[in-house]
């Protein structure tokens, strides 16, 4: 049995689960970004009602940007603006792994999955460019730059189902590293919401792709099924796809690294 053979049962259920997921995400995701709107809009009429009389109607629109921006740092800027550079390149590799001719005319659930997850990641980047915008900064159209290279040197070398796995792995757990980290980093509780509702479902991204990675890489595409025959899967299957007990932030890109120049 060929490696790029897989089973349509799992990748459905797990297209079924990430989507699921993704929906219990985007709904929080919403909620953080109606609550940090009306949080700056608020402030945008405490800073008005303190400062706005003292320079009449003319300064009001100024003022009132002011307040738009008060309400997040720089660092919440710029780390909004990289999650949607990382956003933006899954998107692209997403898009670009769904054309090339061994998915497109190969395995349909397989290109359903990569479907789905590329619209998951369309979803989170429109959050954090509506989040930067609302915090007073510009929406970020481009790609990382560290992982566009990355991307760009290793797009040539894949062949095989196997090889865009390994490298959507990689996306996914920097993606989901870096916002695991930035709930740390940005000063606006509803920010953190946002981070906290996205790097879960990066996480699961993650941990569906290793456990198919090792499957194929076992060549035991056949017990790549629901339901399988658990005594021939491999001793580690149930932790491969959660290999750290608290997620890992050493991968996380810095919040300037993708930020709007």
């Amino acid at each position: 049995m060929g490696t790029d053979h897989i089973d349509t049962g799992l990748l459905k259920e797990l297209t079924e689960q990430s989507q699921d997921l993704n929906s219990d995400a985007l709904r929080v995701t919403n909620s953080a970004l109606a609550d940090f709107a009306e949080t700056a809009e608020s402030s945008s009429r405490r800073w008005w009602q303190r400062r706005g009389t003292l320079l009449g109607a003319a300064g009001a629109a100024t003022l009132l940007g002011a307040g738009r921006a008060a309400a997040a740092s720089s660092t919440d800027v710029m780390a909004l603006q990289t999650a949607a550079s990382i956003e933006n390149l899954a998107v692209s590799v997403y898009h670009t792994a769904a054309g090339l001719p061994f998915i497109k005319t190969g395995n349909k659930t397989v290109l359903a999955f990569i479907t789905k997850t590329a619209q998951q990641h369309t979803a989170h980047a429109q959050a954090f460019n509506a989040a930067a915008k609302k915090a007073g900064g510009k929406e970020q159209t481009g790609t990382d730059p560290k992982y566009a290279a990355v991307v760009k040197k290793t797009l040539p070398t894949i062949k095989t189902s196997a090889d865009v796995v390994k490298l959507a792995i990689t996306l996914e757990d920097v993606a989901a590293q870096t916002y695991t980290k930035n709930i740390g980093q940005v000063s606006d509780t509803n920010l953190r919401q946002l981070f906290a509702s996205v790097a879960p479902v990066e996480a699961q991204h993650r941990a569906t792709l290793l456990a198919v990675q090792a499957l194929l890489a076992d060549g035991k595409t056949n017990l790549i099924a629901i339901p399988t025959d658990v005594a021939k899967l491999p001793a580690n299957i149930g932790s491969v796809g959660f290999p750290d007990a608290f997620y890992p932030t050493k991968m996380a890109s810095p919040v300037s690294e993708g930020a709007v120049k």
